[in-house]
């Protein structure tokens, strides 16, 4: 049966402290508190600056190489991508996850496409292309437009080991609808909230702002259940960070899974 790790994107969010962090905990602390309330940690600041090494390591060492990690690409390898540059973008990306893969607390390097990233032609060699300069990183890819979810592109990630990302969002037209894929060992979901009003609005707080209520956090314990047959790893993280509800989120969501 599937190891299931539960969760959050980010975690260095004053607004956290009284629903995670004690009032007066110093914030370069946050990591070392965060390890010892989770066992997995999506890093998504990553996407915002390139990493290095030195950051990676010492993300080890604050967590006292407790937490196992997801990173997330940098913008440069999925939003803002240079014919030029890309490449050596994409190896200095890998070069910085050295410090986490070699101590075997690397779970993912996430690929978070904008809804821009359509099944087309171009799309599709750029991203056989990202795969080929991220090899040896164990990857997932979350797609935010509903051309991506098709046979043949699950066929084509099983064969590549490549993970595929099921989210939870809005359900608006041409967003992925929610199905229960698994293309790689690890089985990856991410929780983004249901804001359909503010969903392609410009304030990214509003657009995360949502607390799941218990009921809609059961509405997935069956397919929980349905993808640990299918997977070693099943990582699920929140991204609905504002007024820390993913954290909330997050320790009820461990709570549901933990009979599976």
């Amino acid at each position: 049966m599937a190891e299931i790790l539960v969760g959050t994107s980010g975690y260095d969010y004053p607004e956290w402290r009284g629903v995670l962090y004690p009032h007066e905990l110093p914030r370069e602390e946050f990591l070392a508190f965060y390890a010892e309330q989770f066992s997995a940690l999506e890093l998504n600041y990553t996407y915002y600056g390139m990493p290095d090494e030195a950051q990676m390591t010492s993300m080890v060492r604050r967590s006292n190489g407790k937490l196992r990690f997801s990173v997330k690409a940098n913008k440069s390898l999925t939003h803002e991508v240079s014919v030029s540059a890309w490449r050596s973008d994409a190896r200095a990306f890998r070069e910085a996850m050295r410090p986490l893969a070699s101590r075997g607390l690397l779970l993912s390097v996430l690929l978070q496409f904008p809804q821009s990233f359509h099944y087309e032609i171009d799309e599709r060699r750029y991203l056989d292309g990202l795969v080929g300069e991220l090899r040896d990183l164990p990857l997932v890819v979350e797609f935010r437009h509903d051309s991506w979810q098709n046979p043949r592109v699950y066929d084509a990630f099983r064969k590549r080991g490549l993970g595929w990302c099921i989210t939870d969002m809005p359900a608006l037209r041409r967003l992925p609808a929610r199905r229960a894929v698994v293309t790689a060992k690890s089985a990856y979901l991410r929780f983004h909230g249901r804001n359909a009003e503010s969903w392609h609005g410009t304030d990214a707080r509003s657009r995360y702002e949502y607390r799941y209520e218990d009921a809609e956090l059961a509405e997935y314990v069956p397919l929980v259940a349905e993808i640990a047959g299918a997977a070693n790893l099943i990582q699920i993280y929140f991204n609905n960070h504002a007024k820390g509800n993913a954290v909330v989120n997050a320790q009820k969501m461990r709570i549901l899974t933990a009979g599976i």
